[in-house]
């Protein structure tokens, strides 16, 4: 059963350790949430400084959440409690391998008087670089509760 779409507001911070520099990054977007069966999907657009628009797509399953961006830049990242995954991150500048282990994954679903919240703890290296650690915290409220 699909619930109709609620419209949201997302805030994105992720911080990178790269032993022991903090390089952190915010993202601030209106988006849409909705739920069928056990998936849960968050939508959001945003405008990448000198590249152009990206849609993001996140589906929150038990166990495992998928990142898919569209648009200036593409991805689809995969994270799965206590597994490698890869993939390819292509932007205009070139591609990059990503290996991605996830060491946790945190879920709330949003409720009457609280926000959703998705937390990811994982290592990562890029083109196999030195891994480097990474922490990712979304926050999502719905529209009607702010």
């Amino acid at each position: 059963m699909v619930q109709p779409k609620n419209q949201v507001f997302i805030h994105l911070k992720t911080v990178i350790n790269d032993t022991g520099e903090l390089e952190e990054n915010e993202v601030k977007a209106a988006g849409s949430f909705y739920q069928r069966n056990n998936l849960d999907v968050l939508t959001y657009k945003e405008e990448l400084e000198n590249a152009g628009e990206v849609n993001t797509l996140i589906t929150i399953q038990p166990e495992r959440v998928t990142i898919k961006r569209t648009g200036a830049v593409s991805m689809h990242q995969q994270f799965q409690k206590e597994k490698l995954t890869e993939n390819v991150y292509q932007h205009p500048h070139g591609n990059i391998h990503m290996e991605t282990f996830t060491n946790g994954i945190l879920y709330r679903a949003p409720g009457e008087k609280q926000p959703g919240l998705l937390q990811l703890e994982y290592t990562m290296k890029l083109n196999g670089q030195n891994e480097r650690r990474h922490t990712l915290e979304l926050l999502f409220t719905e529209e009607d509760s702010q």
